[in-house]
């Protein structure tokens, strides 16, 4: 049997606790157990603990990690990405910096559909290699799970091929992937007239395809003005809950339209983006129980200034959940170590609160959370030792990358130790 010892750690951010996600104050309360072992067998871990009773189970075949002056945390478990697209967009970004907004670069046809255009225009191989370089990215930067969207496709084909490709990314790499159908991301060039005729397609023949060859487990729909409507929206994620698609939601991003109480109405695993959040709609998500996924990268890459507001999520009793929103045209970063930077310094986060709100809050609002997001006895042992003494270096000391070691399911997948 496979075992592997990570020995005399500075800290053991275990995020140990009840078996859902954190709210509230209990997102203060990582239950870190300081110069602690991790002992993991056949992929699962086994125990945690400090003195002999830990390191005694080691044998001669285990695998044995030095973690003196580290400190040990369960992987990053990003909940929303999304990794394959074909090209970059850096001069988009140089005509932001010179003033022009998101909005007026998409109706130049920039933005979203620039990305389709090029994303259709890839081979299969070339949007392959793509997406397994980006998963390789995610795990040498700590994220050993991410949710990963479609969306560069926006036709039956080409959004079965994307997701088809993010499968790989979970098959040929140790990331673990939880896909999302996001044929709903923009209304593409041939439909530019006809929007509702584009929503037909998504709800008619895209949900159903995408459901009955197994390709997703979610959906997710970007509700804005300039994209689609709240009524567009519903029928999308009914459709998707109808086919047994998990419903998800960009919400209330740029403007404040009802997505909140949309993604309450329609039973939604999560709500992202949230910046125009209002109190009414916090105390939808809370009726709702719906997860909040607050995406600080975006606001910060396209300048911004409205950051969601944690504080007031967290002090409503929300299920807050930090992600990257890993794409080329609104959030290229795909180190969830700056998130929570940005969690902290913008959005006034404790450091133990964004590591709970990467972790343990995001596995569960994946329906991961029986098996990833925390360090206890017979989850996976997904665990990323960071080169810090004190687990808020790692939001503190930022622009770096502090993970050292990444393990996934008790394998090292990442090891930059000299």
């Amino acid at each position: 049997m496979a075992t592997l010892l990570i020995d005399n750690a500075a800290e053991v951010v275990t995020l140990a606790g009840p078996a859902r996600a954190r709210v509230g104050e209990e997102l203060a309360e990582p239950a870190i157990v300081a110069g602690a072992s991790v002992f993991v067998r056949d992929g699962l871990i086994e125990a945690i603990g400090t003195g002999s009773q830990i390191s005694d189970r080691a044998d001669a075949e285990t695998v044995r990690i030095d973690a003196g002056g580290m400190t040990v945390a369960p992987g990053f478990v990003d909940a929303h990405t999304h990794p394959v697209f074909a090209g970059w967009r850096a001069a988009e970004y140089e005509l932001r910096v010179m003033g022009a907004t998101y909005e007026e670069i998409a109706a130049a046809g920039g933005g979203i559909r620039n990305s389709v255009r090029r994303t259709r225009a890839a081979s299969d191989d070339d949007l392959a290699a793509i997406g397994l370089r980006n998963a390789r990215v995610f795990l040498e930067h700590g994220t050993t799970t991410i949710e990963a969207k479609s969306g560069y496709g926006l036709s039956v084909d080409d959004e079965c091929r994307l997701l088809s490709v993010i499968r790989r990314m979970g098959i040929e790499t140790p990331l673990e992937v939880s896909p999302t159908l996001l044929g709903a991301h923009e209304i593409p060039d041939e439909y530019r007239d006809r929007p509702d005729a584009y929503v037909d397609l998504v709800v008619d023949e895209m949900i159903p395809r995408v459901a009955r060859e197994g390709l997703a487990e979610g959906c997710d729909v970007f509700c804005e003005s300039h994209v689609f409507s709240i009524d567009q929206a519903r029928r999308v994620l009914v459709a998707a809950r109808a086919h047994g698609l998990t419903p998800r939601f960009h919400a209330d991003q740029l403007t404040r339209c009802g997505g909140a109480e949309l993604a309450a109405e329609v039973g939604a695993a999560s709500a992202d983006h949230l910046e125009q959040l209002d109190d009414p709609g916090i105390d939808a998500l809370v009726r709702g129980d719906v997860s909040a996924v607050l995406l600080p990268g975006s606001v910060y890459h396209l300048g911004l200034k409205r950051y969601a507001p944690a504080r007031r999520l967290i002090d409503a009793g929300a299920k807050v959940v930090l992600a990257t929103d890993f794409n080329p045209g609104s959030s290229p970063v795909p180190s969830m170590q700056m998130v929570l930077s940005l969690a902290c310094t913008q959005m006034r986060m404790r450091p133990c609160e964004a590591f709970a709100a990467a972790t343990i809050n995001s596995a569960y609002a994946l329906g991961r959370g029986d098996r990833v997001g925390s360090i206890e006895p017979g989850k996976q042992a997904d665990l990323v030792l960071f080169d810090a003494p004190d687990h808020r270096n790692v939001p503190y000391v930022f622009g770096v990358n502090h993970a050292l070691v990444v393990v996934k399911r008790g394998v090292i997948v990442a090891d930059r130790r000299p």
